[in-house]
């Protein structure tokens, strides 16, 4: 008998938008202290701030809670040593997104001085602390010990399935709680992992002419060499 030559369906990237509204903010004890420092500007510790934490635990959204609020435009970490820093800081507010330790320190240490000549403020993101950079410029090193600095930690189980729902609804996909938790109970705790989930889970369905459903979840991530039947918080496996 001839093998069947059917062509495998295949899934197209569709784009789908992510709100970053305040409104679309998931507050929880991981992020509280740092939505709390957003909304308190300009009445903030200093004229430069830090928000730290792990990719994908939300800084860009707070960023753009607080860019809207404080009028702020964006830079990346990266673009610093050819950008016209006066011209970025028309506005009289920035957010400096990704910086890594070690790249563009005079350009950094030039900002945050025409930040504080102009008193604007400045919004930075990172993965770790200032203080934890290794900068070898000691005036900057000065600085940044002195930035005050919020951390945004991994969500907790509450948070974790709120953030699954939203980013199944940006995608106008609709799942019951019993996909949201079997998820949730298999995936790292960061916004990250659930990001890759549903992303995952989104395109298979497509590819499968399935409805999503905890029963294609369970075949997804058995398929991936993941997991077995039984919850294992923390293990990031297929994702």
């Amino acid at each position: 008998m001839a093998r069947s030559t059917a062509p495998r369906q295949l899934a197209l990237a569709l784009g789908h938008a992510e709100s970053l509204a305040r409104e679309d903010f998931l507050e929880g004890p991981s992020n509280a202290e740092a939505l709390a420092l957003i909304e308190r500007w300009p009445d903030w510790p200093g004229r430069v701030v830090a928000l730290t934490g792990p990719e994908g635990s939300g800084k860009s959204h707070l960023a753009a809670i607080w860019a809207n609020i404080a009028g702020a435009r964006f830079i990346s970490a990266h673009a610093l040593e050819e950008a016209d820093l006066p011209a970025a800081l028309a506005t009289g507010a920035l957010v400096i997104e990704d910086i890594v330790p070690a790249s563009g320190e005079r350009a950094l240490f030039h900002l945050m001085n025409l930040a504080r000549a102009d008193d604007a403020s400045l919004l930075m993101t990172a993965r770790i602390p200032p203080v934890q950079w290794p900068v070898g410029l000691p005036d900057l090193a000065s600085r940044l010990r002195a930035v005050p600095t919020v951390a945004v930690v991994p969500p907790d189980d509450a948070l974790l399935r709120a953030v699954l729902v939203k980013l199944f609804t940006d995608r106008q996909m609709k799942v019951d709680e019993s996909l949201i938790a079997y998820v949730a109970n298999r995936i790292e705790r960061s916004f990250a992992a659930a990001r890759a989930a549903v992303e995952t889970l989104d395109r298979e369905a497509l590819r499968r002419q399935r409805p999503l459903t905890r029963a294609l979840a369970a075949e997804v991530f058995r398929e991936g060499g993941a997991l077995d039947d039984g919850p294992q918080q923390g293990t990031l496996g297929l994702f």
